[in-house]
Formats: structure tokens, sequence, C-alpha cells
């Protein structure tokens, strides 16, 4: 096999745990971009992207935070607008500090790499990326072990918790105990919505919120719900549905789904 030579040795700073990609330049542009515009349309039009992939991206950094990295005022001089938290301007500062020591370890090893096959033998790493809308880091507040499954209750904020079905296996290899830390995953698909916030279903899991976005397609409408604590969980609907729940903006909303359609993660 002929020796295909590096021109330049290049890196790109990814903070990650076992399973979950979690911050990436692309989330800490995008940041920046909110602290500087303080308005998140013009964050978007400013790093090239959508205002929905925006949200989108701002919605999966505050589940997986502990505590929100960008929150929304309203009203005002101003008229409202998006700010960065304590926490996400620290975000913003620690990234940068990692990425000037990680372009100066680049720069030392670069040098010492002269081929493909150097750098397969030098970097041994990889991660799990999923395509579920959402995604929750919280904690384990209560086992309860079956004769074939366990019930895992998990708390994602203050005030707001999910239930888990999963096998004993599942739950063994997890290694899952109270105060563990875990990652949930629900897909959007597998998500309802009802307008009326009082309704009871045979759904273990009831997140209750307000609609703060709706982008609608043409056959199927994005419905974000606000759960509050900088919390938030999507849901993928057909028009027709959205219609007939006469659901706008600003609505009080509750999103249930099954506690199997839960899928749990956990450093192991």
């Amino acid at each position: 096999m002929p020796n295909r030579n590096l021109s330049k040795l290049h890196g790109t700073l990814l903070l990650l745990n076992e399973e979950q990609q979690s911050f990436a330049d692309a989330q800490i542009l995008l940041l920046q971009a909110i602290h500087e515009c303080g308005s998140i349309s013009k964050a978007a039009k400013q790093i090239g992207i959508s205002y929905k992939t925006a949200w989108d991206r701002i919605d999966a950094m505050n589940n997986m935070s502990g505590q929100p990295l960008v929150v929304r005022s309203v009203g005002g001089a101003q008229g409202g607008g998006t700010a960065l938290t304590s926490l996400g301007k620290q975000t913003v500062a620690g990234f940068i500090a990692v990425q000037a020591e990680l372009d100066a370890f680049i720069q030392r090893i670069g040098a010492q790499l002269h081929s493909i096959e150097d750098l397969a033998n030098f970097v041994r790493s990889g991660f799990v990326k999923t395509s579920a809308r959402n995604q929750f880091r919280g904690e384990v507040s209560k086992i309860t072990f079956g004769a074939v499954n366990s019930e895992v209750d998990i708390r994602i904020s203050e005030t707001q918790s999910l239930v888990a079905i999963i096998t004993n296996d599942s739950a063994s290899q997890l290694g899952l105990e109270q105060g563990a830390e875990v990652i949930a995953l629900v897909k959007a698909s597998w998500v309802l919505l009802s307008p009326d916030t009082d309704i009871v279903t045979s759904a273990r899991n009831k997140l209750t919120g307000t609609v703060s976005r709706i982008a609608q397609g043409a056959v199927n409408s994005d419905v974000t719900l606000d759960l509050g604590g900088g919390k938030s969980v999507s849901a993928v609907i057909t028009n027709t549905s959205l219609n007939e729940l006469g659901l706008r903006q600003d609505d009080p909303a509750c999103a249930f789904f099954k506690a199997s359609s839960v899928i749990l993660m956990a450093d192991i």
C-alpha cells in the first residue's frame, strides 16, 4: 500500500462522554452568535443555519445540561430576546480554552505523523450518534425490579421526571442504581400531544408545558413544548392532528409516551 503523506494535521474538539457527543464546534459557534446578537434568528443567520436548526441545537444542549445554557426573555424595551446564562458563558469560555490547548497539542504531534497509517495507530476513540430528537440527562431516583423487567424513574429536572421500562438484564448491564446518571432517549414520533393538561392516559410519562414552536411541513408538524427549567420535548404529528388539537404557540399542552418508549444509556 502506498504511503499517503499528510500535508497538515487538523484537530476538531468534541466534548464527549462514552456514549454521546455533548458539545462540538457547531454548538459553541451558535452560543457565541447568540451572545453577540441577542436573537436566535440573527444568530442562525450569522452562522449560516436555519432558525429551526438553531432551536433544535439549543433544545438539545439545554436538555443535556443540568442547568439551561440559553434563556429567552419576553417583552421589555427591546421586545424580548435570547441570552446565554452564566453557565452558557462559562461553557463557551471553557471550550475556547480547551480548543487552544488542543491546537497547541496538534502542532506538537503534527511533525511526528507522516501517514494515514500513523494517524490510525495514534487515534483510538469513537462515539455513538442517535437520531432520537429528545435526549434528557437525568439521575435515577428509583428502580423497581420485577420478574422480567425493571421500572426506572429518572429525574430530569426539579419538576419533571421520566419512567422507563427495561429488562432486568439491561438494568444489570447498564449498572443502574439509585443516584446513577443516565441519558434517556425518546423519538419525537413516539410522543403524543394533548391540549388537555389534566388528561388521564395509560402512558406512564406525561410532561406538561407550553407550546414554544411549531414547524409545519407538507404532511407533518414538529411541535416543541417548553417544560420549564431549560428543558423541552418535541413531537412529530400530522398536520391533520395539529389542526384537530387546535394547538397554537404559547398554549398549555402535555406530551405523553409509554415507559417502553424510553431508551436508556449509561456509563459502564
